[in-house]
């Protein structure tokens, strides 16, 4: 009899202990928000990096790593990420089996907030971090995602002077910056998307106030921009039709193995990482969830009422049970460790 693969054997277990019954997942060993999210080993390793805690203070913000080996269906923690302080709104993807973790934002304790340019590179079967150039640009709260399981993409962001609309492209392989076509669009930050079949698609996110009121309002912006086959930094941006739902801030989103893009989840309005909007009012989660179609060149809706819906979790995991939200905020706001599977189209 012929033996099966080990990452097979490894999937078969996967789904056996947690696909079945979505509770099975066991929560994080903490709840955190605005965590970093990244995934190795076919979604078979998920890393939750940094963020802040059910106090949602200065003094809660973390700089520990959890890791859900999904086929035993445990928790165990890696090693912190390096700095003396952890970080908010920081991206993060794993590629070559390592985790790139970039910028962010760190909250003294007078609550003044502080963008960082920082670039980690973690080695799990090291168990230890290496320090990469430092991003040209400094953001947190920005858009990533990875191409050709080499160049990284980080759209847009808040830099010390506001939202963005660089594109800034870091070559893994090489350790070095470079800067795309930028986005045509409306700066941006806490926008959501992700990057699948040579294209990025993001959408919403928070850009300055021209008028009077809050600092920030929601944007409504969607685009979608085409990456070069020959030139990593040459994208022909083009903007989408508005996406289901209303326009919202620190939607969660990534890419989906069938060359969509999902997004869910996300606030009406802007918020801090108290969950509080300008007025200082608890932001209301949006319960849609919905996906673009980068094939098929449209959107998707997948469910106007998902269950455990989330703000400010980083990013979807693909997984081989599907995609997965690990903490970020739920609909009253209440920082979670629970870990979520998104529905399927209904």
């Amino acid at each position: 009899m012929r033996k099966l693969p080990a990452f097979l054997l490894l999937v078969l277990c996967a789904v056996v202990l947690l696909a079945a019954d979505q509770p099975k997942i066991p929560p994080m060993p903490a709840a955190v928000s605005g965590n970093a999210v990244a995934s190795l080993k076919s979604g078979l390793e998920v890393y939750s990096l940094m963020g802040v805690g059910p106090k949602k203070t200065w003094d809660d913000i973390s700089n520990k790593v959890y890791v859900l080996h999904i086929a035993s269906a445990k928790w165990s923690e890696g090693r912190p990420v390096p700095g003396v302080a952890g970080r908010l709104g920081a991206s993060a993807v794993g590629t070559k089996g390592q985790i790139f973790v970039f910028g962010g934002y760190v909250v003294d304790g007078q609550g003044a907030e502080l963008t960082v340019g920082d670039v980690n590179s973690y080695v799990p079967d090291q168990k230890r971090w290496y320090r990469g150039e430092d991003m040209p640009v400094p953001v947190d709260s920005a858009v990533i995602g990875i191409n050709h399981d080499r160049y990284i993409y980080l759209v847009g962001g808040r830099s010390k002077n506001g939202p963005v609309n660089n594109v800034q492209v870091y070559d893994a392989e090489k350790n070095t910056w470079s800067q795309a076509t930028p986005f045509p669009g409306t700066p941006v930050f806490g926008h959501a998307g992700g990057l699948a079949s040579d294209a990025i698609v993001y959408v919403d996110g928070a850009k300055k106030n021209t008028g009077a009121g809050a600092p920030y309002v929601a944007s409504d912006e969607c685009w979608l921009g085409k990456i070069d086959h020959k030139d990593p930094n040459k994208i022909e941006w083009s903007k989408l039709p508005p996406h289901p739902g209303p326009a919202r801030f620190a939607i969660v989103a990534g890419p989906e193995r069938d060359h969509k893009i999902l997004f869910s989840g996300g606030t009406t309005v802007p918020h801090n990482l108290k969950g509080l909007d300008a007025e200082g009012k608890l932001a209301e989660v949006s319960p849609v969830t919905f996906a673009y179609d980068i094939h098929g060149n449209k959107w998707e809706d997948i469910s106007e009422d998902t269950y455990d819906v989330r703000t400010d979790s980083r990013g979807i995991l693909n997984t081989p049970i599907g995609p997965m939200i690990l903490g970020g905020m739920v609909k009253n706001l209440a920082v979670t460790a629970r870990a979520v599977i998104l529905p399927k189209k209904q």
